[in-house]
């Protein structure tokens, strides 16, 4: 994981792009997806822990965010060519690292691709599951790694714009394997009226997506005093307890 609501025509876009230079106005326009419990709208407002930790830190450097919720492809894209556009929760991988200015950590991940528990699937290397067909979400880095390692779309990678309708294609049979972090996909099947004990079972883990944790990050015209405005404020967040504060509540 642009991870993250709200599209404008070519002119608009243009227009607000250059509303948000920090030198000109306090406002930073904030890009994220609806990807529970990290981020998501409830009754119309964005939530969840990422999102209370990005408020937080807008808020340490003084800076007012305009946060949208939008499809992850779209929103990865605009802010990896806009200047000061900041986009979150997004994983920091290899592809990724050259195209953003990282800000830093603000939430712990760890991947697995799931699986029914009576289809006692397990692998003791990826290269096994290229024989399963898998629920990716369209260009989240979950599939995008699974690409890197040889899998592709249309054969045995299912693309979809939203992480709900991943966990139903399991559930219903419609794919083998779904790839995505512990506590979304126990989120989900809560959220769906299930126990995630009795629905889910990990296949395979998956260090190189969980070594780190989702980022805050910039397209790399962003100015670096911008860049390092926020991550003194996530430092100091982090340093005085309020993150471990907002982890607690939320996860």
């Amino acid at each position: 994981m642009c991870r993250f609501k709200r599209f404008w025509g070519l002119t608009g876009f243009c227009a607000v792009l250059g509303s948000v230079s920090v030198a000109h106005a306090e406002t930073l326009t904030v890009l994220t997806e609806e990807f529970p419990p990290y981020n998501y709208t409830d009754h119309g407002q964005l939530t969840g822990f990422s999102t209370e930790v990005v408020r937080a830190v807008l808020q340490e450097a003084k800076i007012d965010g305009l946060i949208q919720s939008q499809p992850w492809a779209r929103a990865y894209e605009t802010a990896k060519d806009a200047n000061s556009v900041l986009i979150y929760s997004i994983a920091r991988t290899v592809q990724r690292e050259k195209l953003f200015k990282w800000v830093g950590v603000i939430a712990p991940t760890q991947y697995y691709l799931f699986s029914l528990p009576q289809r006692k699937l397990q692998f003791t290397q990826l290269e096994q599951a290229k024989n399963y067909q898998i629920a990716t979400v369209n260009e989240d880095v979950g599939e995008q790694f699974l690409i890197s390692k040889g899998f592709q779309k249309g054969k045995n990678l299912q693309s979809s714009v939203k992480y709900e309708l991943n966990y139903e294609k399991l559930k219903l049979g419609r794919v083998d394997l779904w790839i995505m972090t512990e506590l979304v996909a126990a989120y989900l099947s809560r959220q769906a009226g299930d126990e995630p004990a009795q629905t889910l079972a990990s296949s395979y883990a998956i260090p190189e997506l969980s070594d780190d944790g989702l980022y805050m990050a910039f397209g790399t015209k962003t100015p670096d005093a911008l860049v390092e405005r926020l991550r003194k404020a996530l430092t100091t967040l982090k340093a005085n307890g309020s993150y471990d504060a907002l982890k607690k509540k939320w996860l």
